[in-house]
């Protein structure tokens, strides 16, 4: 009986995000004196004139922050992990697995989850989520690029797994098994499971009729929620600072001693 979960792609391939462009997704959290940057968005590391400094010097003046924000911004946009992997052998894994979408922008909170085709490198999460902002009516120009952004995090994370599995593979028969029937999610589940809910030609760009099976949730907070969501998330950005921050001063004392 031929087995209904999607194989691995046999051959490798040199590491790269499964996706249209090899963008890099970045994403920023820096507080300084009582100030908080906070944004998202996809680098091109091939890019000539994608300058970190120039970006960062670029952004702080645009956004009239202190300067000192200048080099944590820098130290923050790290291409060093991507540019390790870069050359590096990967297999494509599970032919289908899940993205799945949790996230706020502004008093917009946005839920889902798709199938992404991982040996499909013309698919694009920026084109996926103009149409799923057309599909449902998001005026809010904020929202694509977070939800292009959330679904190349996912991507990235994928990729660099699969590069781990591709080297298990150079190993072992065991590792190989592994790699083919691995599935690398956030989101968890199973390709075999999602397979039988979605179907084997199931789209990254869905289809009306299939809402039903797992519709996209689209919720508008009021302005109170919005605030009480903000307070709350700034309270847990500060106690896991001085968390961090704590934790460094004892691994400095405990080294010194």
């Amino acid at each position: 009986m031929k087995s209904l979960l999607p194989t691995a792609s046999k051959q490798p391939i040199k590491f790269r995000i499964p996706a249209a462009e090899n963008l890099v997704p970045i994403r920023l959290d820096i507080e300084i004196d009582g100030r908080r940057f906070k944004d998202a968005f996809s680098w091109n590391p091939s890019d000539p004139d994608s300058e970190v400094f120039m970006f960062a010097k670029r952004t702080v003046k645009d956004l009239k922050l202190p300067p000192t924000f200048i080099s944590q911004i820098v130290h923050s946009i790290q291409l060093t992990e991507f540019r390790s992997y870069e050359g590096q052998e990967m297999y494509g894994g599970e032919r289908l697995v899940p993205i799945k979408l949790d996230l706020r922008v502004n008093r917009t909170v946005i839920r889902d989850q798709i199938l992404w085709d991982l040996n499909n490198f013309e698919s694009d999460p920026e084109e996926f989520a103009r149409t799923f902002c057309t599909d449902l009516e998001i005026e809010d120009p904020e929202i694509g690029p977070a939800i292009a952004v959330a679904i190349r995090e996912q991507l990235y994370e994928i990729a660099i797994q699969n590069v781990a599995s591709a080297r298990e593979t150079r190993i072992s028969k065991k590792g190989r098994r592994a790699a083919e029937f691995v599935t690398a999610s956030k989101s968890g589940g199973t390709a075999l499971d999602l397979v039988k809910l979605f179907g084997s030609k199931a789209s990254i760009i869905r289809k009306r009729k299939e809402w039903d099976l797992y519709e996209p949730i689209v919720d508008i907070l009021s302005a109170e929620e919005a605030e009480a969501l903000d307070a709350r998330e700034e309270r847990n950005a500060r106690l896991k600072k001085k968390l961090d921050d704590k934790d460094d001063g004892y691994i400095t004392r405990f080294t010194r001693s």
